[in-house]
């Protein structure tokens, strides 16, 4: 459903990968018996209205309209992706913000710390839209 690389891509205002995610959190957030039925129809027929009124639009904020359950697991999983870098926005902030120690960098690792910085941004952005 995501692709080889299993991951969404997510913007400051939209998400760039709705499709992706959206079909995704539709199928995590099943019940059992309703992945069964989804299985045998080889996925959705046509949207039904409830669907419909559901589904993501590209916009980022339209991620805080989700049923709790699928916000629950966009809030779990920015948590772990979080979890995944060595420092935390804060630190990541400071250094930045440290005008000595970001020099000291090479040029190579301020890129890498400026790519960085948005990435956990937009998480954090998202953790609050989906709390």
């Amino acid at each position: 459903m995501v692709g080889e690389e299993g991951a969404f891509v997510l913007g400051w205002d939209e998400v760039l990968t709705e499709e992706e995610l959206s079909v995704t959190l539709k199928v995590l957030c099943m019940s059992e018996e309703e992945f069964k039925e989804y299985k045998e129809q080889d996925g959705w027929e046509d949207d039904s209205e409830e669907e419909e009124n559901s589904t993501l639009s590209n916009e980022l904020e339209s991620l805080s309209r989700l049923k709790t359950p699928c916000k629950k697991l966009l809030y779990d999983s920015v948590l772990l992706t979080l979890g995944s870098y060595r420092a935390d926005l804060k630190a990541e902030q400071d250094l930045l913000n440290n005008k000595e120690a970001f020099e000291k960098l090479s040029r190579r690792e301020q890129q890498a710390l400026h790519v960085r910085y948005g990435q956990k941004r937009i998480l954090h952005q998202l953790l609050e839209l989906v709390q």
